[in-house]
């Protein structure tokens, strides 16, 4: 069978579901996108059994179509091919023939019967949330989620729902994000799962910053987003998240505001000349100033003034600069306020008059 189908319809579907392709993969078919066709749609599906990408395309062809395309070499192809170009597809029994007006390649397909459809999932919750909504909430944590941490709970965020609140978990261990959104959500009951890494990386990327609603189901395994352009389905990680409650500091009796820019960029002409592996700097408040410092084996100094709203006692407090940095860049209101008890006790960081997203960092030793 043929068909034909422009760049510019199926190169945006194909980079959405390229993510769900691993490079290194245990069966060959892992590695093929599956494309299948309806009487008004095409969807290209990708998987790695841990997650599974869907994205469709309006588009009516002759025929029911069903075949399977090495996944990273179609994506190549047809990203380098010139913008205006319109591909031929000639469907055989093990191959497929793509053809524009100067180009021509053949590809390897392997049996449609082989791929690894994931099953029908039973749906016990399903509510909406606008997509920047979720984005924001996803980016405002999953910065702070661990990498291939033996806990293996810490590597993905935790997803708190009731029918008032949606909240979002991360820490891996030194370090700790919480987002909130307030909500009136239809919900049967309260839930927590744990989506884990690579299903919170891409379901970032494809979520839009718009206010477009997001689909969002859970099975007693699986967490489904769907839009009218995809459908992203992930496992979930079987475990329990840690009471994060516990290192949210209660007893904090000081605090600093201070410009989130102007702080921001000191901190990252300090981190230059802090040790490497450590990235430790020291932060000492007095009196509307904080002095931050750092030093590396290599006997190098480098020190920094900047002016904050502080009128309590000197405080010295070592913290890893790449922590703060992080909290900094995510946070967009334009002064942050870090609320401390001791030099040897956790900070909490959150934007000035704004504490649905807080961030609680741990110190280090100098």
């Amino acid at each position: 069978m043929n068909f034909i189908i422009s760049k510019k319809q199926l190169l945006p579907s194909l980079q959405q579901i390229i993510g769900a392709i691993e490079r290194r993969q245990t069966q060959a078919i892992l590695s093929n996108i599956l494309i299948k066709s309806d009487d008004e749609k095409i969807s290209l599906t990708a998987t790695d059994l841990e997650i599974e990408l869907i994205s469709r395309i309006n588009l009516q062809i002759p025929e029911n179509l069903e075949i399977t395309l090495p996944g990273k070499k179609f994506f190549d192809i047809c990203k380098a091919l010139p913008d205006e170009s319109e591909i031929e597809f000639t469907v055989e029994e093990n191959q497929v023939t793509l053809k524009t007006a100067k180009s021509r390649f053949v590809l390897a397909s392997l049996p449609a019967s082989d791929f690894p459809v994931l099953d029908e999932i039973d749906i016990l919750s399903h509510f909406q949330l606008p997509q920047n909504v979720l984005k924001n909430l996803l980016e405002k944590t999953s910065f702070a989620m661990a990498q291939q941490d033996v806990r293996y709970y810490l590597n993905g965020i935790s997803m708190e729902i009731d029918s008032e609140n949606i909240r979002l978990v991360a820490t891996d261990g030194h370090r700790l994000a919480l987002s909130d959104f307030k909500n009136s959500i239809q919900i049967a009951a309260e839930r927590q799962i744990i989506i884990p890494r690579k299903g919170v990386m891409e379901v970032s990327r494809l979520l839009l910053a718009n206010d477009d609603l997001v689909s969002i189901s859970l099975s007693q395994n699986h967490v489904r987003f769907e839009t009218d352009s995809f459908q992203f389905t992930s496992k979930l990680i079987d475990g329990k998240f840690p009471d994060y409650n516990r290192v949210i500091p209660i007893d904090i009796n000081k605090e600093v505001i201070a410009k989130r820019e102007q702080l921001k960029q000191s901190l990252s002409r300090i981190a230059i000349l802090s040790n490497e592996k450590y990235r430790g700097i020291r932060l000492t408040f007095s009196e509307n100033k904080l002095s931050i410092q750092a030093n590396n084996p290599d006997r190098e100094e480098a020190e920094e003034e900047v002016e904050v709203k502080y009128n309590g006692e000197k405080l010295e407090i070592g913290f890893n600069v790449s922590y703060l940095l992080d909290v900094l860049s995510v946070l967009d209101s334009e002064e942050v306020v870090f609320k401390l008890k001791d030099g040897n006790s956790s900070c909490i960081i959150c934007a000035v008059g704004d504490d649905s997203s807080k961030f609680v960092v741990m110190p280090m030793r100098l």
